[in-house]
């Protein structure tokens, strides 16, 4: 919740698009709650995609709404959005917190406002999966696909050059900000909602997935492995790889679709542990997995690396092939792991740590910004709350 600091600024919050509840999306609610009189900037919105989770909020969006694209459908404006985010108009804001896996970084603040850039990844398909991208794109199309994101790598150069500091998820992507943006990001951990999970005193047999189902996520791995083992897996998650990973999967491979945050944490509380196949920026599943009690079965990659403790709440598997992953099912026993282990790790990922870490680089950006030299509209904004100030005491 608010503690009333920042209630003498107007703030503006930035997300690239709201048309699902995902990780990012997650962080995002938690910034929305904590500022809950800041005005939302997103692309685009879809309050049912969404959830209705931002509903009585002021919720500003591009020209691309007038094409009401969905969860499905966003994906075909792709050359759009840069340009789309730069026409938000954030006149007036003192301060912009944008939250950014694509494009949002690139809203233009006010001349004499701050932007604080929470980072959940560089654009991934135009810099550390571009090739990947390319490939897994028909052959004619490759040429426009390719000059796309050169151009958006020109962009988001520029675009970082505009934000004041940048805070990253997990040293993976500090690295990314620093190789690809040419920025330092100061490595800040997502919060996770750790009420929403309770331990169940019984554990079932299932192991458990929980990703948008995407190629990138490499969900194929825990597919062909399960059905080789015969042991069952449930994928929970929506996403365009759904067809092909269905046609990969044996009959106990079972795809449970889109569930709500309740179902989500009891399905995790009696799993016998969470499967993780994508190399993961930080991971939000992860961390979910071992508050509800139990662990987690990850690909040594990314960001599970310091979220999951080896041997204590999970354990890793060296290389990205179903081989590797069956063998370290078979040779993991999920149900010697303490469940008070999984939550003692969890517990490091809380809302508040978060929450209280992104004001004070707020209030440490303002401070750093107050030597800047100021612009007319600075002063014309300044001698509005002074009025404002006397009034209200008169």
């Amino acid at each position: 919740m608010d503690d009333g600091s920042h209630a003498d600024r107007r703030v503006a919050l930035v997300h690239d698009f709201l048309l699902d509840v995902r990780g990012a999306e997650r962080v995002f609610l938690a910034l929305a709650e904590h500022y809950p009189d800041a005005d939302i900037f997103t692309a685009i919105h879809d309050p049912v995609g969404s959830e209705h989770r931002f509903a009585g909020r002021r919720v500003h969006t591009t020209f691309l709404q007038r094409l009401r694209p969905t969860a499905r459908t966003f994906r075909a404006l792709l050359p759009l959005y840069p340009a789309a985010i730069e026409t938000l108009d954030l006149r007036g804001y003192d301060v912009v917190i944008s939250s950014s896996s694509a494009w949002a970084h690139g809203a233009i603040a006010d001349e004499d406002a701050v932007h604080v850039c929470y980072c959940h990844n560089p654009f991934r398909y135009a810099w550390n999966a571009r090739e990947e991208t390319l490939a897994r794109t028909p052959a004619p199309l490759r040429p426009v696909l390719g000059a796309v994101l050169s151009h958006w790598r020109t962009w988001d150069t520029v675009a970082a050059a505009r934000v004041d500091r940048y805070l990253a998820n997990s040293p993976t992507t500090a690295k990314r900000i620093r190789r690809f943006l040419g920025r330092e990001a100061a490595v800040l951990a997502p919060p996770v909602d750790l009420a929403r999970f309770v331990p169940s005193a019984e554990v079932g047999e299932e192991y458990v997935v929980l990703s948008e189902l995407m190629p990138h996520k490499r969900i194929d791995i825990a597919v062909t492995a399960f059905t080789r083992l015969g042991l069952p897996l449930t994928i929970i998650g929506k996403g365009p790889d759904r067809r092909r990973l269905q046609r990969l999967a044996g009959p106990t491979v079972t795809f449970a679709g889109h569930l709500t945050d309740a179902e989500v944490a009891q399905r995790l509380a009696r799993a016998r542990a969470l499967v993780v196949t994508a190399t993961e920026e930080f991971g939000i599943a992860a961390v979910e997995a071992q508050a509800a009690g139990r662990p987690v079965i990850a690909l040594r990659d990314g960001g599970v690396r310091d979220t999951v403790v080896e041997g204590v709440s999970g354990c890793f598997y060296e290389t990205p092939d179903p081989e590797a992953l069956a063998a370290a099912v078979l040779g993991f026993d999920a149900l010697a792991v303490d469940p008070a282990a999984c939550l003692e790790s969890a517990a490091r990922f809380g809302t508040p740590r978060f929450l209280a870490a992104i004001d004070r680089a707020v209030e440490e950006t303002l401070q750093g910004a107050s030597d800047r030299p100021r612009g007319p509209l600075h002063h014309r904004r300044r001698a509005t709350r002074l009025a404002r100030g006397r009034g209200a005491s008169a």
